[in-house]
């Protein structure tokens, strides 16, 4: 998505400067958000207030958005509610946007012209004493999802995971003595529905109301069928895989100087594991790694893919990267618009499935 800030800046007459003292930010950073760097949530949530517009104006879409379908759907129940649900085929776990009111007894439209609430916000958490307990993360669920349901209809929902972040609101609000006597049943209700997950994540719940988990199951084992066939546990011969257009490419959009070099700065072999290894299928890196641990001197004595098979490995790499370069033409040389339009078309797979993977170590940056 391409930054519109400096266009509705220049519409409605606001210099940078005006902007970034009304939100407490830098000018320096709301130069950097004019010129594509995505700002946070609550940035962006601050932005959009000053300006007057919804947070979707302040970008427009370079890429088209994939419509997100809905591939298995179930009603969960908590307590005396039943919440429909739904895992989307990016694997997001959703509830109902009506369901999300319903969990709180709220009706679906607040009253966001009143002066103690904060407007870009669902009534259930825009009401202002609720704000210091809305960490970046709530923030992100707050944001509605449109689908396909399994009918063809329309729909919107939230990422299910905002169950457990509004509960955690009203508990923590009522703790610090805040909450206005209108909000205290809310606060009783987070306590139901907060015991009612104590023993079982949010996640797993909808995957077993809606039989995704039984998927997940059958994933995990196609996976590692995928392994067998996608590695091999000797390092093949080394073969030129990644052309210098690709890394002329990477070297544009930092706004580097290419100049043909072999010996590349290791933050480079950092980018690649991003956007490349990580998004081919769940915990190839992870399984790279293993293959090509690094020796006595920190060092890993092969190229990742010398260990990709020429059957499927190989194949794989070469058409992943033909996406990414296609994507990079076109982000307009800008790196924030390249990584923001590589998420949507290629996530981290591990991210998107959520399967348990037995992993004996932790995650590194090469």
């Amino acid at each position: 998505m391409n930054s519109r800030i400096k266009e509705l800046l220049k519409q409605k007459g606001i210099t940078q400067k005006e902007l970034a003292k009304a939100i407490g930010k830098s000018e320096i950073s709301i130069s950097k958000y004019v010129n594509g760097e995505k700002p946070s949530s609550k940035t962006e949530l601050a932005i959009a207030d000053f300006l007057g517009v919804s947070i979707k104006d302040l970008y427009e879409e370079e890429i088209e958005a994939h419509t997100l379908v809905s591939k298995y759907e179930g009603e969960l129940h908590i307590g005396d509610k039943v919440l429909p649900c739904a895992v989307l085929d990016n694997n997001t776990r959703i509830l109902t946007a009506t369901s999300v009111f319903e969990a709180f007894d709220r009706p679906r439209k607040g009253k966001s012209n009143e002066s103690y609430r904060v407007d870009q916000m669902p009534s259930f958490i825009n009401a202002n004493n609720l704000q210091p307990f809305v960490d970046e993360q709530l923030i992100e669920w707050t944001r509605l999802i449109e689908y396909q349901d399994l009918k063809g209809n329309r729909k919107q929902g939230y990422n299910a995971r905002i169950l457990r972040g509004l509960c955690k609101v009203y508990i923590d609000a009522r703790k610090a003595k805040v909450l206005l006597k209108s909000q205290e049943r809310f606060a009783d209700i987070a306590e139901i529905i907060l015991y009612a997950l104590s023993d079982v994540g949010i996640v797993a719940l909808v995957d077993e109301a809606t039989g995704y988990d039984k998927v997940k199951n059958r994933a995990k084992d196609e996976l590692q069928k995928f392994f067998k066939e996608a590695l091999q546990e000797e390092a093949g011969k080394w073969v030129k895989t990644f052309n210098d257009s690709f890394f002329e490419m990477i070297y544009r959009m930092r706004g580097w100087n290419w100049t043909g070099a072999s010996k590349k700065p290791s933050v480079v072999g950092i980018w690649i594991n991003d956007i490349v290894y990580e998004r081919i299928a769940p915990a190839l890196l992870y399984e790279l790694r293993k293959l090509n641990p690094k020796n006595e001197k920190g060092n890993r004595p092969y190229k990742h893919h010398q260990f990709l098979t020429e059957e499927l490995g190989h194949p794989k790499l070469k058409e992943h990267i033909s996406g990414v370069m296609a994507i990079g033409r076109l982000s307009n040389n800008n790196w924030a618009v390249f990584m923001r339009n590589l998420d949507k078309a290629y996530p981290k797979m591990y991210q998107q499935l959520d399967i348990d993977f037995d992993f004996d170590g932790k995650w590194s940056n090469d």
